[in-house]
């Protein structure tokens, strides 16, 4: 059977910078316009409020004189206001075509905000939609407060839209202002409406307060609406608006009834955009685009998704141009590993994997997670360490002070047998080693001489700066080195001497 289409209005760049604290510039206006209409490939977007300010004007000419190259000038609206035109003035100067009249869709807003009658209200309203018509300006309107009026005031409701739905009006937006409907009352309140003006078009434009944003969404679709109105990450006043991905994954999902023209592969892209431009960060569970919603974190799952996609749903990160990850840290199987070892290129055998399990976990103790670009350091370091341990860093104190000199406390089992010294120098890893000299003197043994120390930590590692030294010794004409990993630069270095002593 043939789908219906729902029309997907973005509203970021006018509710959502409604968000405390945001406003976009003239730049990032026109780059995030053209990014939702020709990559996301939303139907409409609404850009501005009218007679804002300059900057806002600016942005709404740039948009506008893109838009008419384009041929998208009918997909851009301006939220106005019932002021005998004046709104409709700065329209024109900003070149845009279509206004979302905002007016009042509750009893209580119209009598206690405007102190006017519903006949009073509704004539300055069929006024202002004659001079948009005159002018050549298409007209969506708004029932600011929509979702109180059907609670408390449904009589005005019916009464105004029977006004309206006889006005030449593009659409009809039914906005929950305050956030405050539940999804049954979405479902109920819509059902209604939509059954009895089946020849007018209805947006539905929900806020999340209550968290309720994307079930408002489904209901609002199940109910019949033509039109919803999103932002990206929810952006918007308080808790912000119904989120775009969410609604988007949602409807295409469990409404198959529904067909919408949103290009799924781009939510992530445009998310991200947003978030850099707003400088609000993306929580790392927020579905479909926080960091950590595609990454599996326990073994147990690793090994499900390799043996028949156990843990897999049909939100796979694939379309929405993301990649599935899995966590390395405390909980890390060997299958998270290996799922790793082979994005990297990189086989082990069960011994050495084993190893390296051991390692992980040991490190993820210490840190929550250790990444992908950790992994090289981590195989380099375990499949280094193939000798006969002997000697044992067994315990040690590092202090370091304002004014006095650092100093190490060691103690070192060499062959079952501990030995404790302690020591002063320049920096804590010397004092460690001036203590290790003085247990080598003490048993007449030489130890090999520094040469070189390099400190790394691996690129794009986004961990606790997982850090590797590698300290090349120099013991009568022969060169050798030794590598220590760890979180800690001091313990990496002590590490890798460790390796060292039981080479010589």
């Amino acid at each position: 059977m043939d789908k219906r289409r729902i029309e997907i209005m973005d509203t970021t760049l006018r509710d959502g910078e409604q968000t405390s604290g945001v406003s976009f510039s003239v730049s990032e206006k026109l780059t995030l316009a053209k990014l939702l209409l020709d990559e996301l490939k939303v139907d409409r977007i609404e850009i501005a409020s009218a007679r804002v300010s300059e900057g806002e004007l600016k942005a709404v000419q740039e948009i506008t004189q893109w838009a008419t190259e384009q041929r998208y000038l009918d997909r851009v609206e301006i939220l106005t206001f019932v002021d005998g035109g004046v709104s409709l003035e700065w329209m024109k100067k900003a070149g845009a075509k279509v206004q979302n009249l905002l007016t009042k869709g509750s009893l209580n807003h119209l009598t206690h905000q405007l102190k006017k009658t519903p006949e009073q209200h509704f004539n300055e309203i069929a006024k202002t939609i004659e001079l948009a018509q005159a002018q050549g300006i298409k007209t969506n309107v708004y029932l600011e407060d929509w979702s109180n009026g059907m609670r408390n005031s449904k009589e005005y409701v019916f009464q105004y839209l029977d006004f309206l739905t006889k006005q030449p009006v593009e659409r009809i937006l039914l906005p929950d202002t305050l956030g405050v409907l539940t999804y049954s009352e979405t479902f109920d309140f819509l059902s209604e409406i939509v059954q009895r003006y089946p020849d007018s078009h209805f947006d539905f434009h929900g806020h999340n307060d209550y968290d309720l944003g994307v079930a408002n969404v489904m209901e609002a679709v199940r109910a019949g609406v033509h039109g919803l109105h999103l932002t990206v990450n929810g952006m918007g006043e308080r808790a912000g608006n119904a989120p775009m991905a969410s609604a988007v994954a949602v409807i295409n999902d469990f409404l198959p009834e529904v067909d919408i023209a949103v290009n799924e592969s781009s939510l992530h892209k445009v998310s991200k955009l947003v978030s850099a431009f707003t400088g609000f960060g993306i929580p790392a569970n927020k579905p479909i685009v926080g960091d950590n919603v595609f990454t599996q974190t326990a073994g147990i799952h690793a090994d499900g998704d390799s043996k028949n996609n156990l843990y897999f749903s049909d939100l796979m990160p694939e379309r929405f141009g993301r990649k599935r990850k899995y966590a390395l840290g405390k909980l890390s199987g060997k299958a998270n590993i290996q799922k790793n070892l082979q994005e990297l290129g990189l086989t082990l055998n069960d011994d050495e994997l084993k190893k390296v399990t051991a390692r992980i976990i040991e490190l993820g103790d210490k840190k929550e997670q250790v990444t992908k670009d950790d992994l090289p350091y981590i195989i380099s370091d375990v499949l280094d360490s193939d000798f006969q341990q002997k000697v044992f860093v067994k315990s040690y104190v590092l202090t370091h002070a304002k004014g006095l000199q650092p100093s190490t406390t060691l103690s070192l089992e060499i062959n079952g047998e501990i030995f404790e010294e302690n020591a002063s120098g320049d920096g804590q890893y010397d004092a460690f080693m001036n203590a290790l000299r003085k247990i080598y003197n003490s048993r007449k043994i030489e130890l090999p001489v520094l040469t070189d120390y390099a400190v790394r930590i691996p690129p794009g590692s986004s961990s606790d700066a997982l850090c590797e030294t590698i300290i090349t010794w120099k013991l009568e004409e022969k060169e050798f080195t030794s590598r220590g990993l760890d979180s800690d630069q001091t313990v990496s270095a002590i590490k890798a001497t460790e390796k060292m002593l039981n080479i010589i």
